[in-house]
């Protein structure tokens, strides 16, 4: 399927407004999300991967953060145990929109449930298997560890958090090297200075990002007994926890 190109930020913009997944960004956004985040694909064929080994039977695997669905998808193709549900949730009603056209269009039989709701409002129950693919990083920073402790409460022992990060550096060498190389990255899949300029302004109040010893400290204190980085790709990496 052609993917609509990404031309949000290609012109200079009088007013530079935070970044918003509205109508806008929901039709450009499979060509956004693959020009912008290295390895995207990858992590999100292998997420499934991950999720295969720790599903549980008669639990249920939530997508939180889901934009169009690509990690359901990769869920409802990887999922053999017997009666588990998908719950995919996310506070933009473009995107849940859009998500509902393309996942009519899947066949398989995993039973899957659009919510659009502020994941900081969902209740996590019964859950085997939780995937937030760059999703934290736009939650207040204030409002992260009940988050992610809601998580853990909500999951089945052996159960396992799938998160997906863009991170910060405590060291500013380290740090402005990985921001050149992600620039490098998208100059590569042909955005322009301009473009990549004005985007960073956009999210810079909105995309909040924190250093890797953060997250898994935040993950130790909700009680995970492992964590491991398994993916990193420049300033963009996934990290898994289990229960």
């Amino acid at each position: 399927m052609a993917r609509d190109k990404d031309k949000i930020y290609a012109a200079p913009l009088e007013q530079m407004v935070d970044f918003r997944f509205d109508e806008r960004v929901v039709s450009v956004f499979p060509d956004m999300i693959q020009r912008s985040v290295p390895g995207y694909a990858t992590l999100i064929s292998n997420i499934g991967i991950m999720a295969a080994r720790y599903v549980q039977a008669n639990s249920y695997c939530y997508d939180l953060g889901c934009s169009l669905g690509a990690v359901s998808l990769s869920l409802r193709h990887a999922i053999q145990q017997p009666n588990c549900k998908i719950i995919a949730v996310d506070n933009s009603e473009a995107m849940i929109a859009k998500a509902r056209d393309l996942l009519a269009e899947d066949e398989q039989s995993v039973p899957l449930e659009l919510r659009c709701a502020d994941i900081n409002q969902v209740k996590i129950e019964n859950a085997s298997v939780v995937v937030m693919n760059f999703t934290l990083q736009f939650i207040a920073p204030e409002l992260r560890q009940a988050l992610i402790q809601k998580i853990f409460d909500g999951m089945l022992p052996g159960g396992v958090l799938i998160l997906s990060e863009k991170l910060a550096f405590e060291d500013p060498r380290t740090n402005q090297f990985h921001i050149d190389s992600h620039h490098d990255f998208k100059r590569a899949n042909g955005y322009s200075d301009l473009e990549i300029s004005q985007k960073r302004s956009a999210l810079e109040k909105v995309l909040i990002p924190e250093t890797l010893s953060q997250h898994q400290s935040r993950l130790e204190q909700a009680g995970f007994s492992f964590v491991e980085k398994w993916y990193q790709c420049f300033n963009f990496v996934s990290m898994v926890a289990v229960k």
